[in-house]
């Protein structure tokens, strides 16, 4: 069993990536050639070897499944307070993209090292954000 220490939320964050774990991502009926769990032991062991500087998280799903295996690679917190914001990847289906990914979150990731071109090609926007769910009440008139 692995220990994670949980980040207070004021605590600096390390460059974190997220890695999509949901019904198409890591799913080898969807992508059979890729070592899905093979991935996410090479991000867990880079992330434990990096002395803090690197956390990896799983999500259910991120949502652009056509897009499948998505990960996001989210800022530190000082790179995020000049301005960074999270990168998506997608079709990080083999062991080049990953080694690429883990790279550049490890030469400090978004708002720290450019963006190399060859991960550029993996860029994916991320999804629209959903619209609030419908809590059954009706509007309120104007009195």
């Amino acid at each position: 069993m692995t220990w994670i220490r949980p980040l207070g939320a004021h605590a600096e964050r390390p460059c974190t990536l997220v890695v999509c774990r949901g019904c198409c991502c890591g799913d080898p009926r969807k992508n059979p050639g890729s070592d899905h769990a093979g991935q996410l032991a090479r991000l867990r062991e880079a992330a434990a070897a990096s002395g803090g500087r690197l956390a990896v998280r799983t999500s259910d799903c991120l949502g652009p499944c056509a897009q499948a295996n998505v990960i996001v690679v989210q800022p530190t917190t000082e790179a995020r307070r000049r301005g960074a914001r999270a990168v998506w990847f997608g079709w990080a289906l083999d062991d080049t993209a990953t080694d690429e990914i883990i790279a550049w979150a490890e030469s400090g990731g978004p708002g720290a090292t450019p963006l190399p071109a060859t991960l550029d090609l993996h860029r994916i926007d991320p999804p629209a954000p959903k619209p609030p769910a419908n809590t059954g009440r009706r509007p309120r008139r104007g009195r």
